[in-house]
């Protein structure tokens, strides 16, 4: 069983999909961490500090005790190798996704060869959440509490 992996990507803002992948990510490594990257490119609905609040929110809601959080603002590649890491977690679920995360899994490993990349597949409840779906459902003042964790959908309406 290797030892580390990471989970990354904006968190914008973390739903019910990025949660089933964690849990099905820590039955196979002794610790995950969730990676909120800066990515200001995209134009993110919530600052870092936010995103970041709500992983932790939701990693205390499900009590997962090998998952942590940090944020990164530098290449993928050179973050896990700050931390020592060789695996990296992504989510497929459309073919969209996977033209892209092939090309992100490819570009990771030419910058570290020490890096794999493992991509989940939803299960089916949770193929179509995407956070651009929440958050378009959000700003338009609609019902997302069924698309993210009760701790998430308690700390944007407190907002």
């Amino acid at each position: 069983m290797k030892k580390l992996a990471i989970y990354p990507g904006t968190f914008d803002p973390l739903t019910n999909g990025h949660v089933d992948i964690i849990r099905r990510s820590i039955a196979m490594f002794k610790h995950v961490i969730v990676a909120v990257a800066k990515s200001e490119s995209k134009n993110p609905l919530y600052t870092l500090y936010e995103r970041e609040k709500m992983v932790q929110l939701a990693l205390k809601e499900y009590d997962f005790d090998n998952v942590s959080c940090l944020c990164f603002d530098n290449l993928l590649a050179d973050f896990a190798s700050e931390l020592g890491a060789t695996v990296i977690i992504r989510g497929l679920r459309v073919v969209s996704d996977f033209e892209y995360e092939l090309q992100m899994g490819y570009a990771n490993a030419s910058l570290n060869d020490s890096l794999d990349t493992i991509y989940f597949m939803p299960t089916l409840q949770n193929a179509f959440i995407s956070s651009s779906i929440v958050r378009s459902i959000i700003t338009h003042n609609g019902r997302f509490n069924h698309l993210v964790p009760q701790s998430i959908h308690d700390y944007i309406k407190s907002k």
